[in-house]
């Protein structure tokens, strides 16, 4: 049995090279795979890139460096070995310029090493833990880097006077990346911090909402996934969380826009940090948010959303720059490139193949009948914090 592992081992391994080698050789058309989870718990995440991705193409026309793009979305459901098998099919039969997408850290992870092989540019539109581009030179990412939100964010609220804060975070690698850089951040200002997780697949908060309560911190800052916010928001307000003097913050997942006007007033007031809210006031998001909601009627874009619009931009920039070339050569295209997002200015850091962007201190506010992140600071710039250490 070993020996006939060790044999298909092998055989992928000689799939996935020939095809890294050969792919983009001799092609009409440059195939980008978007695996995202379209069903299940994280559905959400994989509407709004795809959705993002699609008014890119929509926008810019459906070729590019004189070739056809063809998108080719899978739907991995949120779960990792899907999410390889997937890859897998779409680098070796569909013989793809890029992967991209990647709605969670364990789905990206269980990429990495493929797209090594394979010789594969890897898009990361979504996943945000640190570790991610340290997984494969070939990895480029466009969504953000969870400490360069939650490190600024835990030094910011120190600032603001306050001394005591419970952290909530789910169990899993952004999670841990939340509470332990917002924990040493706010430490460093002089703060004190308790930390709790909770279970990532069907969370109830119940229970860890309750030790809060007894232990009456001044603040309470949250991490959940995309799409989870208004879960937690339920059971905060049945915990009477709302009404105790408890400060709720958190990282922009909490009160993301995809799901923020569903929570009604309970939201108002929450301050968060984030890269990305659907009211961020530039011509260039004011454009997106107009065309998202023409093309996708009912659907606010998100922060997800703006890491799929900008991810199919680095490809589409990149490949102009390669003349329709893959593998390294993309790679290295996308390496320090710059340009103003509806986010604001961003850039490609051409050592981590990080983001570099800014983060925004944002409120919810009811702006014309709508719940919306209003920010009103920014933190300019902001790299990997941890990588920046190294």
């Amino acid at each position: 049995m070993t020996i006939r592992r060790t044999v298909l081992k092998g055989m992928l391994g000689l799939a996935l090279a020939a095809s890294g080698s050969g792919a983009a050789l001799a092609q009409d058309a440059v195939k980008i795979g978007l695996i995202l989870p379209m069903t299940g718990p994280f559905a959400s995440t994989g509407r709004q890139i795809a959705a993002a991705a699609n008014l890119y193409i929509q926008e810019k026309g459906a070729t590019v460096a004189g070739k056809k793009v063809e998108l080719i979305v899978k739907d991995d459901t949120g779960t990792a070995d899907v999410t390889r098998r997937i890859a897998q099919e779409l680098i070796v039969n569909d013989k793809v310029t890029a992967i991209a997408g990647f709605g969670l850290t364990p789905l990206a992870l269980a990429t990495a090493p493929l797209a090594t092989q394979a010789k594969t540019p890897m898009v990361v539109m979504a996943a945000a833990t640190a570790i991610i581009t340290e997984r494969s030179p070939f990895i480029v990412r466009t969504s953000q880097v969870v400490p360069q939100i939650a490190a600024p964010f835990g030094t910011w609220i120190a600032k603001q006077g306050t001394k005591r804060v419970i952290t909530i975070v789910s169990d899993f690698g952004p999670g841990h990346d939340v509470e332990s850089s917002f924990s040493e951040a706010f430490k460093a200002g002089g703060g004190q911090v308790e930390n709790i997780r909770v279970p990532l697949q069907n969370p109830d908060f119940s229970p860890f909402l309750q030790r809060v309560a007894d232990a009456k911190p001044e603040a309470l800052l949250v991490f959940v996934p995309s799409g989870v916010g208004a879960q937690f928001m339920k059971q905060f307000v049945e915990r009477g969380l709302d009404k105790s003097g408890i400060k709720l913050i958190g990282t922009g997942d909490l009160t993301d826009d995809d799901i923020l006007n569903g929570m009604g007033d309970v939201a108002l007031g929450v301050i968060t940090a984030q890269h990305y809210s659907a009211s961020h006031d530039s011509p260039e998001n004011k454009a997106f948010v107009e065309g998202f909601k023409k093309a996708n009627p009912g659907l606010r874009p998100n922060f997800m959303a703006v890491g799929g619009y900008d991810g199919m931009h680095a490809l589409y920039e990149g490949l102009k720059k390669t003349k329709g070339e893959g593998g390294q050569a993309l790679v290295d295209a996308m390496k320090g490139m710059s340009w103003t997002s509806p986010r604001g200015p961003i850039s490609i850091d051409p050592e981590t193949r990080d983001i570099i962007q800014n983060v925004y201190i944002r409120k919810v506010e009811r702006v014309n009948g709508e719940l919306y992140n209003q920010e009103f600071e920014t933190i300019p710039n902001v790299k990997d914090p941890t990588k920046a250490k190294k």
